[in-house]
């Protein structure tokens, strides 16, 4: 029986989980308070940083995250409500 060992330490892991859930938090901050083509940009931008410390798996969850968020439309009524609680 083979077993494979991981390159990633259980903390590692841990933190990496924390960093995709804030690259996802920041892509939902974003989408609220930007237009559609700074949004774009956003995502693009948190995508290439989160490329360099998220293992390949994680990576791919967050590349489907903010493409399902791209593809989701907001309201005006909405995003104008969101906008004016901050």
């Amino acid at each position: 029986m083979i077993r494979q060992v991981s390159c990633f330490s259980q903390g590692e892991l841990a933190l990496n989980e924390q960093i995709l859930q804030a690259c996802k938090e920041l892509i939902d901050d974003a989408k609220m308070g930007c237009v559609d083509l700074v949004f774009k940009e956003v995502c693009l931008e948190i995508l290439s940083r989160a490329r360099n410390v998220l293992t390949e798996h994680q990576f791919k969850q967050l590349v489907a995250y903010a493409s399902m968020k791209m593809n989701e439309k907001v309201s005006f009524e909405v995003r104008h409500e969101l906008v004016m609680q901050r």
